[in-house]
């Protein structure tokens, strides 16, 4: 499924956090958004989600005007993964990953063998599936995030959002996760802080001030001019020796 932003723009308070950001993700592309603290991934990637309506502009699913469907058919298509999303509530590990399937249960369409399936799979996809019954506040930051990877999962989208996923995990998991990702035959948007990993989307897009100023194949976007105008660092680009790939090392350009 595409993905189209037309002239994104939100404010909060007077203040502007967005502005007049435009961008169209092809089916089962991966698209990284990366920029600096504050520079309105997280904005962006909530509107696109259908949880802000933006002060101006629009988003297209598939062409078709994102305020003109109901909120569970965006559902059934789109999900995204936040930074921080926590409950008090006493609930299993299992029980997270299958509110995943709420959007697609009715009186008509109750829970059933197929959503068990697709729970323990989407468990299993995140190294949680030894920790079903394990209990939400028993859980370290790493797990929690998993678990709501997991979650996304087992609501089978047709684009997935992820903000910063890979935060609070150990290096095994990051690799893992961000590997699941790429393999997905669907649409992906992630906000990344590892410019390192970014390399490997397909395309990229660079936030800054609240505005997308850069977009295009990872390669040709985080340049060094780019890193040094956009995060304020140098940065020496390598190629790795045993596959090719361009690995960045980073200098202060204090």
């Amino acid at each position: 499924m595409k993905i189209t932003a037309e002239q994104l723009t939100w404010r909060v308070h007077g203040s502007q956090l967005l502005t007049d950001v435009s961008l169209s993700v092809s089916p089962r592309q991966t698209f990284g958004l990366i920029g600096p603290n504050g520079s309105g991934k997280t904005t962006l990637l909530r509107l696109l989600a259908g949880l802000r309506k933006p002060k101006q502009g629009r988003v297209l699913l598939d062409d078709r005007p994102m305020n003109t469907m109901r909120q569970r058919d965006i559902a059934q298509s789109v999900t995204l993964v936040e930074q921080q999303a926590e409950t008090t509530d006493r609930i299993k590990v299992r029980d997270v990953v299958a509110l995943g399937r709420t959007p697609f249960l009715s009186a008509l369409r109750p829970w059933s063998h197929q959503d068990e399936l697709i729970v323990a799979q989407a468990l299993k996809d995140v190294d949680m599936q030894h920790m079903a019954d394990r209990f939400w506040h028993t859980l370290s930051g790493g797990e929690r995030q998993r678990v709501h990877i997991g979650r996304a999962l087992a609501q089978q989208p047709k684009i997935l959002l992820l903000d910063e996923p890979t935060n609070h995990l150990d290096i095994r998991h990051q690799l893992s996760i961000l590997e699941l990702v790429r393999q997905l035959p669907i649409t992906v948007i992630i906000s990344l802080h590892d410019l390192n990993h970014a390399m490997e989307c397909d395309r990229i897009g660079v936030m800054e001030g609240g505005r997308l100023v850069d977009t295009g194949p990872p390669r040709d976007v985080l340049t060094p001019y780019r890193l040094r105008q956009t995060f304020g660092v140098y940065a020496d680009i390598f190629a790795d020796p045993i596959d090719g790939s361009q690995v960045m090392r980073f200098r202060s350009a204090v």
